[in-house]
């Protein structure tokens, strides 16, 4: 199949003088008369980003409604949705009303509103609201190699493909903003939509992450970060921090990495330089005051690490910033 070749298929049968356009279900039963989707066309020069925006669309399934609704009106791939499928893109969906079911092959969840659902490339899945009570669901597709990546990095990962993010109006407006650029298709509309696309992400993984961190862990790091920030002149390190808060030094680790994606000793090195930033400001100061002051009983070595944080040498600081 050549690339798009479903997308244009299903544009032609729904649209007679327009290849890739709005295809809305205005048409369909009345069931489905409030929903909306595209099958997205993407260039060449799209695909460069490394992103593209594949779907759209938002549907709300009544009651005693067969599901997907209108089932026929989707390609071919997309249509054992509530049986089980395997899809080449990823997907995004976001429940905000009613109840359902969503499985992979190694977990089955339970889907009620402010549910947020991650469809993973070449991974088989399932997904329905229960017949009796339907839902109303907006979604995103999309691929291309730069969340391949976070696929590879297991940034996007298949155990971590349910989350109860919750209703919220911001989730909602993202949604809003890729299906207005689906819709209209101005100029460099994909790049919009991917846009949306990588806010979804960020909520999806920042909700996850601040879920899963206790009040304490935010504790245990605001206490480091005051601790090396009043003692950012001396020369301190992590069994320092941990012994003055009370946890032991691999635990401190754990937990700050996982809440500021930084270790302690990374932490305290920023805000050296950052200080050091300023000293360097300072008339008839030298470098190798600022080191001492600083805690860095090496002057070269320190001269070293803040050229490679900042990209200058600390005897041209002073130079750089004032051109």
């Amino acid at each position: 199949m050549e690339k798009n070749e479903y997308f244009m298929d299903f544009s032609l049968v729904r649209m007679e003088k327009t290849l890739y356009h709005d295809i809305s279900m205005e048409n369909l039963a009345e069931e489905t008369r409030d929903s909306f989707l595209h099958y997205l066309p993407y260039s060449e020069e799209d695909e460069k980003l490394g992103m593209v925006c594949t779907t759209a669309g938002s549907v709300e399934v009544r009651p005693h409604t067969v599901y997907p609704p209108g089932k026929n009106q989707h390609p071919a791939l997309f249509r054992q949705v509530s049986e089980g499928r395997i899809l080449p893109e990823f997907q995004i969906l976001y429940i905000t009303k009613g109840k359902g079911i969503f499985g992979t092959e190694s977990r089955t969840y339970t889907v009620v509103p402010g549910s947020l659902l991650l469809i993973l490339p070449g991974i088989k899945h399932f997904y329905k609201p229960v017949f009796e009570i339907g839902w109303h669901e907006y979604w995103a597709g999309f691929k291309g190699g730069f969340y391949s990546k976070l696929m590879e990095e297991g940034i996007l990962s298949p155990e971590h493909v349910f989350f109860e993010v919750g209703l919220h109006n911001n989730i909602v407006s993202i949604f809003a903003q890729i299906l207005d650029e689906a819709r209209t298709q101005q100029p460099l509309y994909q790049l919009k939509a991917c846009s949306g696309v990588l806010a979804l992400i960020a909520e999806m993984l920042t909700h996850e992450r601040r879920s899963e961190q206790p009040n304490y862990y935010q504790k245990i790091v605001e206490k480091a970060k005051y601790f090396m920030e009043t003692n950012v002149f001396k020369a301190i390190n992590v069994p320092d921090i941990s012994e003055q808060i009370g946890v032991s030094p691999s635990k401190l680790n754990e937990i700050f990495k996982t809440y500021t994606s930084m270790t302690p000793y990374q932490y305290y090195i920023h805000i050296k330089i950052h200080k050091a930033e300023d000293l360097l400001e300072q008339d008839n100061v030298t470098v190798k005051e600022v080191a001492f002051h600083l805690g860095f009983e090496d002057q070269y070595y320190f001269s070293r690490l803040f050229k490679n944080k900042t990209g200058v040498a600390p005897s041209d600081w002073k130079n750089y910033i004032r051109q």
